[in-house]
């Protein structure tokens, strides 16, 4: 895989993207799990992973129509962005 520089840049552009990248390297979770173990606020947990979502960096691991207990996760692509940000020391 050639090192995508965008996503990359696009990730480390949000100290909240980053944070809840980093979270969910770890392990899957549920918003209010990030939100807490990173100190931010919901909103912008949510918007974050709304964010990563859409770039394909994290997936959401329960059914779209679950309103409640929703569960997150790093998806590949994710996780390799991931390796390179901390690989090339970006933080």
């Amino acid at each position: 895989m050639s090192t995508d520089w965008d996503e990359i840049g696009y990730v480390i552009s949000s100290t909240y993207r980053v944070e809840v990248l980093r979270r969910l390297a770890d392990s899957p979770a549920p918003p209010s799990k990030i939100a807490a173990d990173t100190d931010c606020a919901a909103s912008h947990v949510s918007r974050a992973l709304n964010d990563l979502r859409e770039r394909e960096l994290v997936d959401l691991l329960v059914p779209e129509s679950r309103k409640k207990g929703r569960i997150y996760g790093i998806t590949d692509q994710g996780r390799e962005i991931w390796k390179i940000i901390e690989a090339q020391n970006l933080l």
